[in-house]
């Protein structure tokens, strides 16, 4: 922390930034300290994508001039600090066309869409529950799934062995992938529903696209993605599933989603509801405020849900 703090205050005496923007993790600490030692002082926003802060946000928001949170009910955490500017996500994602993307997988119009995933790094628990599940999800739906590196070569292994009966049948309606980078906007827009981890990511993306979601949370990441899957859960926009009871409730809680197109569509209203397309561009007006006190936006409550 003492270098780092002072690796970053001799970036901003090079750099002589107007605003500093950093967000969660304790590697932001050293950059929010310094901005707050500087002088003359440099104004520090903060931007918590999670429902509940870290004890590096916690601290370092004492610093801060304001925190710019995803939702309204975050705000409670700073008094007085915080501007809900929502969760900023890729403007690729609010452009995609939906026919463009599934043709880009090669998937079926007639059959419903599965995403499955389990973060940039993969999750053992998910693969192998969505392994074991494939057999008979894939006599109803396609799926499109991303495994992760470290899951590929037994993934790939398994499946270039054509092992099941049922997936012999039905092997064109199974599209792995190790990793996607620039198709994961066309896999989010493709599908009709996701199972994912409950990453902060999830309360940006699936509300931008208006996709419901089964949601994972990672038994060991704290209570931040049991509050993010809440949430979303509470809303009407996700179902959740803990980890240890995925084997046994994912194929039929996808099943009997997919079974329920008007369920799915009020999830997927509810989602949607919880959009703010322009999240990235009430960051950027904040961070020009504070460079320049002298400007006064219009309005600094930003509307939700404008798709």
């Amino acid at each position: 922390m003492v270098r780092g703090a002072r690796q970053a205050a001799a970036a901003i005496q090079e750099f002589k930034p107007d605003v500093a923007l950093v967000t969660g993790g304790y590697v932001a600490a050293p950059v929010a300290w310094a901005s707050w030692r500087a002088r003359p002082r440099v104004p520090l926003l903060i931007f918590l994508p999670d429902l509940t802060p870290g004890q590096a946000i916690k601290l370092t928001s004492r610093l801060a001039a304001e925190v710019a949170v995803s939702f309204p009910e975050v705000s409670h955490y700073f008094p007085g600090k915080a501007v809900v500017t929502g969760y900023p996500v890729r403007a690729e994602l609010l452009a995609a066309d939906r026919a463009v993307a599934r043709k880009a997988f090669g998937l079926q119009d007639e059959l419903p869409t599965l995403l499955v995933f389990g973060g940039s790094h993969g999750s053992k628990s998910i693969n192998r529950a969505l392994v074991s599940a494939l057999p008979e999800l894939l006599d109803q739906c396609q799926v499109i799934h991303i495994s992760g590196q470290a899951d590929w070569p037994w993934i790939a292994d398994h499946f270039a062995r054509g092992r099941g009966l049922t997936m012999m049948q039905h092997r064109e309606r199974y599209h792995p992938f190790p990793y996607l980078n620039e198709e994961m906007v066309q896999a989010l827009v493709a599908a009709d529903l996701v199972v994912a981890r409950a990453g902060a990511s999830v309360l940006g993306e699936f509300p931008a696209v208006g996709l419901p979601s089964i949601l994972v949370p990672y038994p060991h990441a704290g209570k931040h993605q049991e509050a993010n899957a809440a949430y979303l859960a509470q809303r009407g926009a996700a179902l959740m599933i803990v980890d240890e009871e995925l084997p046994a409730r994912l194929a039929s809680t996808v099943l009997n989603l997919l079974r329920s197109p008007d369920r799915l569509a009020t999830m997927s209203q509810a989602a949607a509801v919880l959009a703010r397309p322009d999240a990235a561009g009430n960051i950027v007006r904040e961070l020009r405020r504070l460079a320049n006190p002298r400007m006064r936006p219009e309005s600094r409550m930003y509307p939700q849900g404008t798709m």
